[in-house]
């Protein structure tokens, strides 16, 4: 070999080690940095995992860059937290003043619930917890919230609803000072006055039965009663003005069906069902009031009639206090709009339930479901306050039906 051809040979052979040894210093060096531990991530001070895991209310720990690094399950369950991250702006927003500042933070938020319309009201209070990490405590306001809107509500209503009978007694008296030469006009305004004035009186009582009945849950002493005792008075009492709207009214009583309670409250809890039903039947109708055992171990009360019916969108909304279906006819009948409430009150109190079947001109039927009182009727809690099938109409042995499909009674 020639001097030339070897001194080629050698040159490109130093290039090719040399190149080999650069590739090998630069996987080195990747090497070694790979092997570079990563700064670790700030520790949680001792203990706040295990209280976040036990708090009823929403407890939520963030880090310096917002992630959410604990969190208690209620904060899940009302969709504050996802993954990692706080769904609200309004929490983030908090966290970051604090974490700027070190200074604690409340506040009162409504916050948008999941992708509807809903709303949650909640009581947030912000504080750092050592040098990276924020803590929040989110309570759920929203049922105080609902209670202090239906207080607002049911103030406002009570107060439009006294200034109508005593605005009436008001001009009738004045009528009566200006008609005094006549004594017919005299004796026309004070009939009205008297109307007004029974108008005023029952509105009062049902408002003061009302407000006790909701500042209890349950019934005080309660004692042995016999419902079917409680439809007859009830019937009894409403007898002399279904004979004056020419409405029949028929019962159904089956024998010993007892429950635990208050037999006036039940009483008027019934009585209200069926003064209801003659004031929304025409003449001619009949009202039917059956006593039965239903499910297993509850004592069935219902109330059927045969007039105008409930439209399915209004069903969901006769309990409310002050609701009328049927404004004008309420006001002429005297109906206060408290009546439902009281009924559905009345079956709370007493561990029960109400529900109603209706339809537009076939009438309605309203049964009140009460635990009964005899160990053998003893059912399940889940059973007890279920109620009954609202699509199907409950059938009774006392109070045909034109319209019905069958000859059997159905309302």
């Amino acid at each position: 070999m020639d001097p030339t051809t070897a001194a080629t040979l050698g040159g490109i052979a130093g290039l090719a080690l040399g190149g080999l040894a650069m590739v090998a210093v630069r996987l080195s060096d990747r090497s070694t940095a790979a092997e570079v531990p990563s700064p670790p991530e700030p520790l949680l001070p001792p203990g706040v995992g295990e209280v976040i895991a036990v708090l009823r209310s929403s407890g939520i720990l963030v880090d310096s860059s917002d992630r959410v690094v604990n969190n208690s399950p209620a904060a899940v369950a009302q969709g504050l937290v996802r993954g990692q991250e706080l769904v609200h702006p309004e929490l983030l927003h908090l966290a970051r003043a604090v974490r700027r500042d070190g200074i604690i933070r409340e506040a009162e938020l409504t916050l948008q619930k999941g992708i509807g319309d809903g709303r949650l009201v909640v009581a947030a209070r912000v504080a750092p917890l050592g040098a990276d990490h924020v803590l929040l405590l989110v309570e759920d306001r929203s049922k105080a919230a609902r209670v202090e809107e239906i207080r607002r509500d049911f103030l406002a209503n009570v107060s439009h609803e006294l200034k109508t009978p005593v605005g009436g007694i008001s001009l009738l008296a004045e009528a009566v000072l200006d008609a005094h030469d006549d004594p017919e006009a005299v004796a026309r305004f004070a009939r009205r006055i008297s109307v007004e004035s029974d108008r005023l009186t029952r509105l009062v009582k049902e408002i003061v039965e009302l407000s006790r009945l909701q500042g209890a849950d349950v019934i005080k002493d309660p004692t042995l009663i016999d419902v079917g005792e409680c439809a007859r008075d009830a019937t009894e009492r409403s007898r002399l003005i279904a004979d004056e709207h020419r409405i029949e009214l028929v019962t159904a009583i089956d024998e010993g069906c007892e429950v635990w309670g208050d037999a006036e409250l039940v009483t008027t809890a019934i009585s209200n069902l069926v003064g209801n039903a003659i004031a929304y039947s025409d003449s001619g109708t009949r009202v039917g009031v059956m006593v039965r055992r239903g499910r297993p171990g509850v004592i069935d009360v219902s109330v059927t009639d045969q007039g105008l019916g409930i439209a399915p969108d209004e069903q969901q909304r006769i309990f409310e206090r002050f609701y009328r279906v049927d404004t004008a006819r309420s006001r002429a009948t005297g109906g206060t709009g408290l009546g439902l409430a009281i009924v559905k009150h009345v079956a709370d109190n007493h561990g029960g339930n109400v529900s109603v079947w209706s339809e537009p001109g076939r009438g309605s039927t309203f049964t009140i479901g009460l635990p009964a009182a005899n160990a053998s009727g003893a059912i399940d809690a889940a059973d007890a306050t279920e109620p009954a099938e609202a699509g199907e109409p409950t059938t009774y042995a006392v109070l045909p039906h034109d319209t019905g499909p069958t000859s059997s009674v159905s309302a």
